[in-house]
């Protein structure tokens, strides 16, 4: 009689490396080209005995499945996983047995009091930061580096054993993420899935897992706004929505539901023109929270479709806009198509708020032969407030028109030592066939 072995999730995952591996052979993943997608020889059951006992902990069973069935660290999402070696260096051996304080859904105010003596505390010891630094990661084990700041936990006791959590530096407001996953082994299967699938996985695992059908499901049994709102970011590691999908996202759309500028953004992440009508329905609205949704995604989707209609709405709605993020985001989306212009930006040129007139420079600073709008310039500079002074020679150079030189002159002494600085001041003068010392003859005062 045969008897058949029935495929475990290890087995899985064995097989998926390898699969992961055949999908991705430029190691185009973030992370891949650290691992590519081999993991390290494996534990035996008494080197991990040994280990636990010398640390007095027991690793929760799903990953030390990994460590005798798969491979000590290796390959695993973004830089991949590191050793138990490793892993046990960045936790102090006392904090390791400790109960994990942390836990999923953890509000601000919690978080806040929890790590105010790391950012508030100005005169605490290094003892004492170790102290409060050790009960926040307490409990818990450093298993992987998403790069930068940013690391992977897993949670060794309490409540939450088994989790997986990313940490940061200690921001107020921001306590450190819990994953989807109930443990180790399905979170590592669903980064093999996500790269299998071709999903966009630079931040994997913060978004809800699911095809799109499942997330689909999830809203529509939701039984509140912030799943729904879940659900529909988890669709944006989809790099391409099928068309049932979009339909559905029309339909969430036209409901004009909370999630209505999500669902605007998902179906132009696949398709601008399938979005069309939408953003020019933003790009005209009274909002300007609207309008600047609509230019936020088409500076990100928009670069490789025909924008004419989409810059002549913003450029009709122009004078709507009242804040610095708006109108830089407009600069963003109107730079490659010729449209800006010192004469469109001009009232924000002369704007009584710097704020405004700091964020136009930007915007126009690929605009050519600005000194034909040399009044415009002169306006904007009568004020002489300095950071406005600074930021139009850092995005725009010294204009070369004699009605400005006075201007430069003023802030020629501010500046004249800073070597960048100082060859813009002096290519304007070589334009305007000055000599090299003109600005420290003392005449062409600003009267």
């Amino acid at each position: 009689m045969l008897f058949w072995k029935k495929e475990t999730q290890l087995d899985r995952i064995k097989k998926k490396l390898e699969q992961a591996m055949r999908k991705d052979t430029s190691l185009k993943v973030f992370g891949a080209s650290s691992h590519k997608y081999k993991v390290n020889e494996k534990l035996t059951e008494k080197e991990l005995a040994d280990w636990q006992a010398k640390n007095r902990v027991t690793l929760p069973k799903p990953y030390t499945q990994f460590l005798t069935k798969v491979g000590n660290g290796g390959a695993g999402p973004y830089y991949g996983m590191y050793s138990i070696e490793k892993a046990a260096s960045y936790t102090d051996k006392n904090a390791l047995a400790t109960k994990c304080v942390l836990h999923p859904g953890m509000t601000k105010e919690d978080w806040n009091v929890l790590i105010e003596p790391l950012i508030n505390d100005e005169d605490i010891s290094d003892p004492e930061y170790d102290a409060v630094r050790n009960r926040v990661l307490g409990g818990m084990m450093c298993i992987g580096t998403q790069g930068c700041e940013y690391d992977m936990y897993l949670v060794l006791e309490g409540e939450h054993r088994g989790k997986v959590v990313y940490t940061s530096d200690f921001y107020p407001d921001h306590p450190f993420f819990f994953v989807y996953e109930d443990n180790f082994l399905d979170w590592y299967e669903r980064w093999l899935d996500e790269v299998i699938l071709d999903y966009d996985i630079a931040w994997f695992g913060s978004r809800m897992p699911g095809d799109e059908n499942a997330l689909i499901q999830v809203y529509q049994n939701a039984p509140d706004e912030e799943i729904k709102s879940k659900a529909l970011d988890g669709m944006f590691k989809i790099k391409k929505i099928s068309q049932p999908t979009i339909d559905f996202l029309r339909n969430v759309a036209d409901r004009g539901q909370k999630d209505r500028t999500t669902a605007i953004q998902l179906i132009c992440k696949t398709s601008v023109d399938a979005g069309r009508d939408y953003l020019l329905e933003m790009l005209h609205s009274d909002s300007e929270e609207d309008l600047l949704q609509a230019l936020q995604i088409l500076n990100g989707y928009g670069k490789a479709v025909d924008l004419a209609e989409f810059i002549e709405a913003i450029l009709e709605n122009l004078h709507r806009v009242q804040d610095p993020e708006t109108l830089r985001h407009v600069g963003y989306v109107l730079e490659s198509s010729g449209a800006i212009t010192l004469q469109n930006f001009a009232p924000f040129l002369r704007h009584a708020d710097s704020n405004i007139r700091n964020a136009a420079i930007y915007a126009t600073r690929s605009c050519d032969d600005k000194s034909k709008d040399w009044e415009i310039i002169e306006q904007m500079l009568m004020g002489g407030d300095k950071e406005v002074v600074k930021n139009s020679i850092l995005y725009w150079g010294i204009i070369p028109h004699e009605k400005l030189l006075p201007y430069y002159r003023a802030a020629w002494p501010e500046y004249k030592d800073n070597p960048n600085f100082r060859d813009k001041f002096i290519n304007c003068l070589n334009e305007l066939n000055l000599p090299d010392d003109y600005f420290d003859n003392g005449k062409n005062a600003v009267k």
